[in-house]
């Protein structure tokens, strides 16, 4: 990554969204290595870059 290149965090809410899933799904994935968890113990939060990557494949899987 370089130093322009910037994570942008987004909280467990906005991330499900983002995903079309359900919190508890962002949450699922998170606690199964899918996608990393960041924040801190009482507020979660998720590169949304790594959430656009995982619905691409997704995608991607489905077409």
């Amino acid at each position: 990554m370089s130093r322009t290149q910037r994570r942008r965090f987004v909280p467990t809410e906005l991330a499900a969204l983002a995903a079309g899933v359900t919190e508890a799904t962002i949450r699922k994935w998170a606690s199964r290595g899918k996608i990393t968890r960041y924040g801190s113990p009482r507020r979660a939060q998720y590169d949304l870059d790594e959430l656009i990557a995982i619905v691409a494949d997704r995608s991607d899987a489905l077409g």
